[in-house]
């Protein structure tokens, strides 16, 4: 009896499974193939921008920035030898065109002599959208609270790991962001999320933004459409090179 009711199920079995594999072997390799839309051709040359980027500064001008205490005003910071350098006291600068989701590209680098400890070695940060602070900061021997070091989404989220370099040396920061998005109604439907990689190690995966940067308190919800990029004046030397970004 055994015997016969293994050989009745293994009969219904296969029974069950013919019309699933007479179904597959029906496929040909074609049949899953497709050819359109063509993908967008993007050419890229070692440590250049690739060729559908928006150069934003390439050592030689501003013409892509303004200052943000005014949008009528030239970006009052330094170019020498290729280098943007912040120029304390004169405010942050911002770019002419707002952004949603994109892919960014930035170099940057702490003072060759650091004053100072903690938040005041070689301070800035990068404002997504203008709301939403990547940390820009001094992170060799340099204690401070975790979620205010470089990498981190300051007062937010601290970096996975610590991506150190010694002061005055350049580091690279290639981050992915998508933006927050609102109904109708201004309501948020979905947090902004960034992927961050600093000097090619990732530090922030997929996170998810809560709201604005904000200094004292938590982070505030505030509806917005596309934003610019802010890059700050914290009163540090901090340079920058090489900035460019991909719309997505």
């Amino acid at each position: 009896m055994k015997h016969h009711s293994k050989l009745t199920l293994f009969i219904l079995f296969n029974l069950a499974c013919t019309p699933f594999l007479s179904a597959q072997t029906k496929f040909q390799p074609q049949d899953t193939e497709f050819y359109e839309p063509k993908s967008k051709v993007v050419h890229t040359t070692p440590n250049k921008a690739p060729s559908d980027a928006i150069v934003l500064f390439d050592g030689t001008d501003l013409k892509q920035w303004v200052s943000t205490k005014n949008s009528n005003t030239d970006a009052p910071w330094t170019i020498k030898d290729g280098i943007l350098t912040v120029k304390p006291g004169s405010g942050d600068i911002q770019t002419k065109q707002e952004f949603e989701d994109f892919q960014l590209h930035i170099e940057w680098k702490s003072p060759d002599i650091i004053k100072g400890q903690g938040q005041g070695r070689g301070n800035s940060g990068i404002f997504l959208q203008g709301k939403y602070e990547l940390q820009v900061l001094d992170n060799d021997n340099n204690p401070t609270y975790v979620n205010g070091q470089a990498g981190s989404i300051y007062k937010q989220r601290q970096p996975l790991v610590s991506a150190v370099k010694p002061a005055g040396e350049w580091h690279t920061y290639d981050i992915l962001y998508t933006a927050p998005r609102f109904n109708k109604d201004n309501i948020l439907i979905k947090k902004g999320t960034v992927t961050v990689l600093h000097n090619g190690v990732v530090v922030q995966y997929n996170t998810q933004i809560e709201g604005t940067t904000e200094y004292i308190g938590m982070p505030q919800v505030i509806p917005h459409g596309a934003g610019p990029l802010i890059l700050q004046d914290h009163g540090d030397l901090v340079s920058f090179r090489n900035i460019w970004i991909r719309p997505l």
